[in-house]
């Protein structure tokens, strides 16, 4: 029975050091949702977030090794002060001084998104970096080559064993490793989110930016994440250099004419210029845009009445706005260029 007892004890403390050295190559991060908000549409269960699996995910979203020539990284397109988007111009930039066609989307709370992109195209965040990786306008590059060449770098080696246990690297694990960093992109905490929580008040012309909110502009941006995930034709008219048609390339549904991906307003303040392809520097313009429709049969049903905002009402509904910003998440140096 001592015999029995003691082997016990000691296979105990075996497994109580294998387990606290597994812990160690891998540290679990609970994804936290805020009080209040819906269920994540990410499937985590597919992807386990791990503290390793965030720094090498935050590491290849600033490498520009990512791009054919090495000078472009995900974050050219995506700044953190300004929501994760550019504002230097309205359609992105690629490698070589490329122009794309469209303005580059904020990156911020993509567990609650079922579909990426403007039009749609893609429908998985783990998947989604090829689009901008593969476009000959942005990178310019192929998944095979950007492994190819981490491959060759000591420095991945080890990150990629830290989190996956193994230093191959393939194109699933680098796509997972961006998801993570991409999927703790949360910003839950402006001052809208601290009102709902009842810790401070709205000032008075904030709180009439939020009725008139709700009363124009809730329908198609839902609370709390300000977007509906839906796809709107918003009463732009075609950019006649441009020729985006929209949502109806990918669906080839006549009706899918000039939809285009419902943005999230949070961090609106700082995610100029607007729209799908920049064509609006300030969020005046944008208010003003969405209150000089009038009738028109092909708009949504939410837009075809018109707004008639008077002066004094744009202005609230602006100052509203920007209480949808999250210094904390703008600022936050987990979120920042990894120093070594």
């Amino acid at each position: 029975m001592r015999f029995n007892l003691r082997n016990t004890l000691f296979i105990g403390l075996l497994m109580f050091i294998s387990l606290s050295f597994v812990k160690k190559l891998t540290e679990t991060i609970y994804f936290e949702v805020p009080k209040g908000w819906p269920r994540p549409h990410y499937n985590f269960k597919d992807n386990p977030l791990t503290e390793e699996g965030f720094q090498l995910g935050r590491n290849l979203f600033y490498d520009p090794i990512l791009s054919k020539d090495n000078t472009i990284s995900c974050a050219s397109c995506h700044l953190q002060a300004m929501g994760f988007t550019h504002v230097d111009h309205a359609l992105s930039h690629g490698i070589e001084g490329r122009i794309g066609t469209r303005n580059s989307l904020a990156l911020m709370n993509l567990a609650w998104s079922k579909s990426f992109m403007w039009d749609g195209g893609v429908n998985h965040l783990d998947v989604q970096p090829i689009a901008p990786i593969t476009s000959s306008v942005e990178m310019d590059e192929t998944l095979e080559n950007v492994v190819a060449k981490l491959q060759k770098s000591e420095k991945y080696k080890i990150l990629f064993e830290k989190t996956f246990g193994t230093s191959k690297i393939t194109g699933q694990r680098v796509l997972k490793a961006l998801s993570q960093f991409e999927l703790l992109l949360v910003s839950s905490n402006s001052k809208y989110d601290r009102v709902m929580r009842k810790e401070v008040e709205f000032t008075e012309r904030e709180q009439k930016g939020y009725v008139l909110f709700k009363t124009n502009c809730a329908s198609c941006h839902n609370e709390p994440l300000f977007t509906g995930e839906k796809f709107e034709n918003n009463g732009l008219t075609i950019d006649s250099t441009l020729n985006d048609i929209g949502r109806i390339k990918i669906t080839n549904k006549k009706e899918d004419y000039l939809r285009f991906k419902v943005p999230t307003l949070r961090n609106s303040q700082f995610t100029f210029p607007y729209m799908h392809d920049g064509r609006f520097k300030t969020l005046t313009e944008v208010v003003k845009h969405y209150n000089s429709l009038g009738n028109n049969k092909n708009l949504p049903k939410q837009l075809s009445k018109p707004m008639n905002l008077s002066d004094n009402d744009r202005v609230d509904l602006v100052t509203f706005l920007k209480t949808l910003t999250d210094t904390e998440f703008l600022f936050n140096k987990r979120f920042s260029y990894p120093r070594e």
